[in-house]
C-alpha cells in the first residue's frame, strides 16, 4: 500500500479532493439528466433518417470530441448499425473518399464551429450524404447546415476553469449511447447477433458457447441403470471423474443423479455399499438442461440451486450428456 509520505514532496492538493470529486461527478450527473429531458423529435429523426440509410454511419470530430465520435462509432458497429470514424482533417486530405452518396456523417463539435468539419460538410452535401450534427449550440453553423441537429448543451462544464471539455463530452457521449441503443432496438438486435459481434473473450465465450460444446457424452458420460447397486455407481463415477452419475432407464430416460455430495450423506447412514440399491439414496427427477441452451444459462442455473453438475437430457428427458462447474471454468464460460 502506498504511504502518504511517499507523496511528501510531490505537489499536494489545495483544497477538499472528495469535494471537488463529488462535483465534478455532480455536474456531470446533471448535463445527462438535462439532456434526458430535452430530447425531442430531433432525436427520433435521426434514428430514422439512419434507419431509411442504405449506407453506413461516419462519425466524426476534432479533438476531445473525436475521441466521444469513435467510441459512438464503436458501440453502434457492436450493435447492429454498420459504423466507422473518419478524422475531419484526414478527410481533407483524401479520406472523404471513404463516405458515398448513401451514407449518414454524424458530425460532433461542441461549438458547433470546428473548421475541419465545417470545411468538408460542403463536400458531404454534394455528394448527397446526410448530416446529423451533434453540438452545443444550436445556432451554430455546423447545426444549422444540418439535416437533423441534436442538441448536446451543457448548463457548464465540470473542469472549475470552465476549459476542459468535460460535461459536454460526457453529454455527448450518453446520447450517442442513446442513438446506438434506439437503433440496435429498432433492427431487433438480440444477443446473437451480438455474440457474432464479440467472438473473442470472455464476452464471446459466454454468448456463442452452448451446453453441447462442452459437455461429456458417448463413453465419457457417467451413467448406471436403475438396478445398479450404490457400488455400481460409485465406480462409475470414480471411472468418469465428474463427482456425479445418471440413473437411467432402459431407454437411457434420466430417472436420478447420484453426487459426491450424495455419496458422503450415504455413508453417513449406511456402510452397505455393496447392496444398497441406487434407486433408493439417488435424487429423483433431477434437474437437467438441454443441448442446445447457453453454457451461461448453466452457470446461472448451477449458481442458483447450489449445485455442481446438470445432467443435459434432450426434450424426451434421454441423458446426452452431462457437465460440472469445472468444464465451464475450462471453457471461460466462467
Amino acid at each position: 500500500m502506498i504511504s502518504n509520505e511517499q507523496f511528501a514532496d510531490s505537489p499536494q492538493p489545495t483544497g477538499d479532493v472528495l469535494e471537488l470529486a463529488r462535483r465534478v461527478l455532480t455536474i456531470e450527473a446533471r448535463a445527462v439528466e438535462a439532456l434526458r429531458d430535452r430530447l425531442d423529435d430531433s432525436f427520433t429523426r435521426a434514428v430514422q433518417l439512419i434507419l431509411h440509410s442504405s449506407g453506413r454511419v461516419v462519425v466524426s470530430g476534432m479533438g476531445k470530441s473525436g475521441h466521444i465520435a469513435r467510441k459512438i462509432a464503436s458501440t453502434m458497429a457492436s450493435t447492429g448499425t454498420p459504423a466507422f470514424f473518419v478524422h475531419p482533417a484526414e478527410a481533407s486530405h483524401g479520406d472523404l473518399g471513404m463516405i458515398t452518396q448513401h451514407d449518414v456523417l454524424i458530425a460532433l463539435s461542441n461549438s458547433g464551429e470546428s473548421a475541419e468539419l465545417l470545411t468538408i460538410v460542403p463536400l458531404l452535401k454534394r455528394k448527397g450524404a446526410k448530416l446529423i450534427a451533434m453540438t452545443g449550440n444550436a445556432k451554430s453553423t455546423l447545426a444549422l447546415e444540418a439535416d437533423v441537429h441534436l442538441d448536446a448543451s451543457v448548463e457548464q462544464e465540470a473542469c472549475p476553469l470552465g476549459l476542459a471539455p468535460t460535461a459536454s463530452t460526457t453529454a455527448a457521449l450518453a446520447l450517442g449511447d442513446a442513438l446506438a441503443i434506439a437503433l440496435l432496438d429498432a433492427r431487433g438486435f438480440g444477443a446473437d447477433d451480438f455474440a457474432r459481434s464479440h467472438p473473442g473473450g470472455a464476452l464471446g465465450r459466454r454468448l456463442l458457447v452452448h451446453v453441447k460444446d462442452i459437455m461429456h457424452r458417448g463413453d465419457a458420460l457417467p451413467k448406471v441403470p436403475q438396478d445398479a447397486t450404490l457400488s455400481d455407481a460409485l465406480l462409475e463415477m470414480t471411472r468418469k471423474g465428474l463427482g456425479m452419475t445418471a440413473i437411467v432407464d432402459a431407454e437411457d430416460r434420466v430417472l436420478g443423479i447420484f453426487t459426491d455430495g450424495d455419496l458422503r450423506r450415504t455413508l453417513d447412514k449406511t456402510a452397505d455399499i455393496h447392496g444398497t440399491p441406487i434407486g433408493s439414496v439417488m435424487k429423483a427427477n433431477p434437474r437437467t438442461i438441454a443441448p442446445e441452451v447457453l453454457a451461461a444459462e448453466a452457470v446461472q442455473q448451477m449458481e442458483q440451486y447450489k449445485i455442481n453438475g446438470l445432467l443435459v437430457a434432450d426434450a424426451d428427458k434421454r441423458l446426452v450428456g452431462a457437465l460440472n462447474m469445472h468444464d465451464l471454468l475450462k471453457a471461460g464460460v466462467v
